[in-house]
């Protein structure tokens, strides 16, 4: 398409999915989706079709295996699992059976059978609740437009090919094409798609370079070579920006810069207030090759460690052994620091394709969770047998999402006392003290504080739907998003009487959503009493300078006055104010 003259100062909002300010030249990148024509096949063409989607799988393999074998930069070899990742899609066995059925029972082509293939895996992460599970999807797309490359013989352009320092603007990046940037050459990403937990998001971040996605149409709009600048912390992309605008976003791009050096400081220091209260901070896991990330931002071991990743793209879960050596592993990385390991919190057949279960009709209120646990007993219990045996390796918290009620507290201690009765008669090692736990998402778990609070050792607060279950908002659906409130007086008000039982009862209480990651709450939270933190280990340099910053005393006070408020715009107002009066810029990543 041909790309029309651009307005100077024309502004793009999109998604801010990696930090920092980049200005320069645009290189665009062709990454226009290859069309999957279906076609009717002669019964006699069958064989060849089938021949044809295998090839292609093998020449996708070998060029991921490529990609591999030519990354050098160190801070990407550690996200080498990503490829993998890839590679494990590209052996599934549903997608090879499912593809070659469609072939040879329905008589379509290969580009045909793959795309209806791809579209159910599609429609399966589409339902997921948790963001960065659902994000996986991206995986999918990723893998299927590369065999569907492969199989028409469509040539594709290589990032490798930018030659000088230069923003990258696509229709996609895949995570493969994310490996093979020059960090010395591109400056910058921005895409048409893409979310902020993508794998190519996630690489981005590693590598330091600010990237913007979600902007829907940019790879449209923009010709090669346009300057443009890209503020990767607020999702906004200038486009032919003016004298005057350059000379702005140059001044904040060195007060970014500057910023970000002086949070390297902090890595090593305590996050204690400066009246001598401290605070944990704790890392939240996905992946086992995550934790190199983790342990250089000076956390004190795993506040959640999702284990849903090691269910997915797989034909059957993971037996017991292989969820032993993954949480092995963990644990023996972050010791003497604890693991706080969360069972299962899928939904449905998401993730267990041999239940066949039908899709229900409200998927975030229906059977995930420890609901799913309790009723699919054989994965309980396997995973309850992993995690007994790998506390006998160090320090194991267990820790059962989603609960609403006593009963499914109790039934799940009685779940675990089957397991150690197990191991127990088999002989087998583990930490018969064994420290138990529930996540605290629910308004109900939340009013019940005072009675769960007696049957376990510790609470951990998922903001993420504690927040959307109190407010009834999907923050997922753009016409009531604007509803889904973290400073809400009723969510402050669950938080607040969520600690309060935690303290009566004397025991820790924490927070693994996404307001602990997040600088402009931590007065908030420290002010409620959570001093047990977990998050995404970039966001800790940022948290720990707050806290090394205010005084105990000085967050109970404002926490005090913004319960008083009675609206969320209010309370954010408020808070906004106090932030930048003691940390001039922290809102904006240092950009005053």
């Amino acid at each position: 398409m041909e790309k029309t003259e651009v307005t100077q100062d024309t502004y793009l909002i999109g998604i801010g999915a990696s930090p920092g300010i980049a200005i320069g030249a645009t290189f665009l990148l062709n990454r226009a989706r290859t069309a999957a024509v279906e076609r009717r096949l002669a019964t006699e063409e069958v064989a060849g079709e089938c021949a044809r989607f295998l090839a292609a799988v093998a020449v996708s393999k070998q060029q991921l295996e490529e990609v591999k074998a030519h990354v050098a930069d160190p801070l990407l070899a550690e996200h080498l699992y990503i490829i993998d990742t890839h590679l494990l899609i590209l052996d599934d066995q549903m997608l090879h059976e499912q593809t070659l059925q469609a072939i040879e029972k329905e008589l379509l082509n290969a580009e045909g059978a793959l795309k209806r293939t791809l579209l159910k895996f599609r429609a399966v992460f589409d339902c997921i609740e948790d963001e960065y599970l659902r994000e996986r999807r991206s995986d999918i797309d990723s893998v299927g437009d590369r065999l569907l490359r492969n199989l028409v013989g469509a040539r594709q352009q290589s990032p490798a090919e930018v030659d000088h320092k230069a923003i990258i603007v696509a229709h996609d990046l895949s995570p493969a094409d994310t490996m093979q940037l020059d960090k010395n050459k591109v400056i910058a990403f921005v895409t048409d798609v893409g979310g902020r937990t993508s794998h190519t998001a996630i690489l981005a971040r590693s590598l330091g370079i600010p990237a913007v996605v979600g902007l829907e149409t940019v790879s449209t709009l923009i010709p090669a070579g346009l300057p443009v600048i890209v503020d990767g912390s607020s999702g906004l992309v200038i486009l032919n920006p003016s004298a005057a605008i350059f000379r702005e976003y140059l001044r904040k791009k060195q007060a970014y810069e500057y910023f970000e050096t002086e949070l390297l400081a902090y890595t090593s220091l305590a996050a204690q207030t400066l009246d001598g209260v401290s605070i944990t901070l704790r890392g939240n896991l996905e992946l086992v090759d995550d934790i190199s990330g983790v342990q250089q931002q000076g956390a004190e071991g795993i506040g959640l460690l999702r284990t849903e990743y090691a269910f997915m793209n797989r034909p059957v879960p993971p037996d017991e052994e292989e969820q032993l050596a993954a949480y092995r592993r963990i644990i023996q990385t972050v010791a003497p620091h604890p693991v706080t390991i969360r069972t299962l919190d899928v939904g449905g057949d998401k993730f267990v394709p041999e239940m066949n279960l039908s899709d229900e009709a409200n998927p975030a209120m229906g059977l995930r969770g420890i609901r799913f646990s309790l009723k699919e007993r054989r994965l309980f219990h396997t995973q309850l047998r992993a995690v007994l045996r790998a506390s006998a390796y160090g320090s194991v918290r267990l820790m059962f999402p989603m609960i609403s009620g006593l009963a499914e507290v109790r039934a799940c201690q009685e779940a675990l006392g089957a397991a150690r009765a197990e191991l127990i008669a088999e002989g087998i090692a583990f930490d018969t003290e064994l420290s138990v736990g529930i996540m605290i998402e629910t308004p109900a778990a939340a009013l019940m504080a005072s009675t769960l609070a007696a049957e376990v050792d510790f609470f951990s607060v998922g903001t993420n739907d504690l927040i959307q279950y109190c407010l009834a908002v999907d923050r997922g659906n753009e016409h009531v998003a604007y509803l889904y409130e973290p400073l809400h007086p009723a969510v402050l008000l669950a938080l607040q009487l969520v600690s309060r039982a935690a303290a009566e009862a004397g025991i820790p209480v924490g927070i693994c959503g996404e307001m602990a990651g997040d600088p402009l709450y931590s007065l908030v939270l420290l002010g409620l009493g959570f001093k047990d933190l977990s998050m995404n280990a970039s966001c800790m340099p940022r948290v720990k300078r707050v806290l090394r910053h205010v005084r105990h005393s000085d967050a109970v006070e404002l926490t005090g006055r913004l319960l008083l408020l009675g609206t969320g715009r209010e309370v954010v107002t408020c808070l906004e104010k106090e932030m930048e009066a003691r940390f001039p810029g922290i809102l904006n990543g240092g950009i005053v």
